[in-house]
């Protein structure tokens, strides 16, 4: 079983992110076999080699350019009070 290539959405989950929790109930639909959280990171890390990852929390709509703008013009003016 390889599930990044497939989104956990398409297993049924509400968000796409995987957990151990998840990995391990498309585990279980899929073989019949239950696996601990342990086994799930085992198994992860282990014998696929994969590593742990973390979503950045970064908005959709983030526009570096405007940021970028903003530290350069507004902040100095900010900084330096009324």
């Amino acid at each position: 079983m390889h599930p990044s290539p497939t989104r956990s959405q398409a297993h049924g989950f509400e968000a796409d992110l995987w957990t151990l929790e998840r990995v391990g109930a498309v585990v279980t639909r899929t073989t019949g076999v239950v696996l601990s959280r342990t086994s799930v990171w085992r198994l992860l890390t282990g014998r696929l080699g994969w590593s742990l990852q973390r979503p950045e929390r970064r908005a959709v709509e983030r526009d570096e350019s405007e940021i970028a703008r903003w530290i350069a013009h507004e902040w100095p003016r900010i900084k330096k009070g009324p």
